[in-house]
């Protein structure tokens, strides 16, 4: 009998009895994977152009990791038509003329490949109507365009990293209610020069068009997709001619020798092959079941696509990499507690970001909200009430400051006492500020409680957004896990209160279908 007792006492002991949130916290700051999530989705499958081949590979090992973690339901969904994608196969520009020197260049994504190595004459074209363009008419093909002047460069004497201060917070704390969205109208100003221009450029054949980013040194350069006269480059009929950004120091230093009236030349080897022949692309979806209320959910996701420059770090395999630790997280607190969470909880990692909200947006429209082309609210879907709220990480690597409530007040009197036990972490700080330019905004648009996190700026905007610097070795594992910790406390107290978040009003009018 005795032994029976301690056989029963050691099974009871064994058992962990810790509250679900503590221990969100501690298998999360204790045993965290996310760097290792983080390198795999950059060093191995890094970057993840929309359309790409290698974001269908990364999309594979997502799926594969998910299921691994103990999620379920996990799959894709088809959205799109996007139009083709495109993969790098080789680069390389020289300046061969007067001297030699490597050219620090990366080409704009959905440039098309050369012919071999070509070599031409460098030219800028001056020009600022349609007017200009045509002193130029006969004279570029097969010529190196610079499209930009002179940019002048500043050493940094305070450097490019940054946390938020103090005073930074509190003036996000105490910023008004913002104006409430208007219906988007069409924007016609400035356009007819573009169309005039890249028009231009596809009559005269120049071998490529230079251009050098309005920031960036040091070797950084911020590049992202090409331009042409109208449509997108993704259109399979879309005429584009090859273009490059040049670093900084080496625009500046062609551009100053044709200004001494030195003849400079270039030699320049582009192969680029344009994928994705059915134009679809898919977002990855997976959930931890609820319980009493499975049938709504709470949604937290970031986008899973990229630029090329980089491997797709800071922007965004860190929020990527953030929500994918938050799902492992949840698995594993479920796992010690014996606790289940009510609502469904779902991960979604977005494709498309990049060049417009294009997979956030299209999965909003097909499960919550009928919406015109300029994505206005025209009647909400039966699932619409469902979701409880959708959280999002894309501002980098900097750790949670706290919340853009984008104008919810009423969401602010719920996540204020959910932060008060991050505040040794450095999350505090509730602002009705909207913030803008990533996937939560498909959410609120269309009334769904849609939040992205406060974060530190660190050297997100200054170093790494869009550029050839967006690596690994520029996240910060402790940030990263602190983002996580905070991510799955937000989702678990989701799913676990008795009322959903509390919504904004909709624009009158909206109507749900029947």
């Amino acid at each position: 009998m005795g032994a029976m007792i301690a056989l029963l006492s050691g099974a009871l002991w064994a058992q962990d009895t810790t509250d679900p949130l503590e221990h969100i916290r501690k298998e999360g700051m204790d045993n965290s994977q996310v760097m290792d999530i983080a390198s795999w989705m950059t060093d191995v499958y890094g970057p993840r152009l929309t359309g790409s081949d290698m974001l269908d590979k990364a999309t594979g090992w997502a799926l594969d990791r998910l299921k691994a973690m103990g999620l379920q339901n996990v799959h894709t969904e088809e959205w799109g038509p996007f139009g083709r994608g495109w993969e790098l196969e080789h680069f390389e520009m020289h300046a061969v003329a007067p001297s030699y020197f490597p050219v620090m260049a990366y080409p704009r994504a959905w440039s098309p490949s050369t012919n071999g190595m070509v070599q031409g004459e460098v030219v800028y074209l001056q020009a600022n109507n349609a007017e200009d363009l045509e002193k130029y008419r006969g004279q570029l093909k097969g010529k190196f365009v610079l499209l930009d002047t002179l940019r002048t460069v500043s050493e940094n004497f305070d450097g490019h990293a940054k946390r938020f201060s103090d005073s930074e917070l509190l003036e996000m704390a105490n910023a008004p209610a913002p104006t409430p969205r208007s219906f988007r109208g069409f924007r016609g100003s400035g356009a007819n020069f573009r169309k005039a221009l890249w028009d231009f450029f596809w009559e005269e054949q120049p071998a490529v068009v230079l251009d050098r980013a309005g920031k960036g040194d040091l070797g950084t350069v911020f590049v992202s997709g090409t331009s042409v006269a109208e449509g997108r480059p993704q259109n399979p009929d879309a005429k584009v001619v090859p273009q490059a950004t040049v670093s900084i120091e080496h625009y500046n230093r062609i551009f100053r020798l044709l200004q001494k009236g030195i003849k400079v030349e270039l030699a320049m080897e582009l192969k680029t092959r344009y994928t994705n022949p059915d134009g679809m692309q898919e977002n990855i979806i997976a959930e931890i079941p609820g319980t009493d209320l499975k049938d709504e959910v709470v949604i937290f996701g970031a986008h899973f696509d990229s630029w090329h420059a980089g491997t797709g770090a800071t922007d965004n395999a860190a929020g990527s990499s953030v929500m994918m630790e938050a799902a492992r997280i949840l698995v594993e607190t479920i796992k010690a507690s014996g606790i289940q969470p009510r609502r469904t909880l779902r991960i979604a990692l977005w494709t498309g970001e990049e060049q417009g909200l294009y997979g956030s947006r299209a999965y909003v429209q097909q499960h919550y909200a009928n919406t015109d082309a300029q994505g206005n609210v025209q009647s909400l879907k039966a699932d619409n009430e469902k979701v409880s709220a959708y959280y999002n990480i894309d501002n980098g690597t900097g750790k949670i400051r706290g919340v853009y409530l984008q104008g919810n007040a009423a969401a602010g009197t719920v996540f204020r006492d959910w932060l008060e036990p991050f505040k040794d972490l450095g999350a505090s700080t509730l602002t009705l500020s909207n913030t803008g330019g990533t996937d939560h905004l498909s959410f609120d648009a269309v009334g769904i409680p849609g939040f992205q996190f406060i974060q530190d700026p660190m050297a997100y905007s200054t170093r790494t957004h869009h550029s050839n610097m967006d690596n690994w070795d520029h996240l910060v594992a402790d940030d990263l896990k602190q983002m996580a910790v905070i991510v799955a406390s937000f989702v678990w107290q989701t799913s676990q209160r008795d009322q959903k978040i509390p919504r904004k009003p909709l624009p009158e009018g909206v109507g749900t279908d029947q």
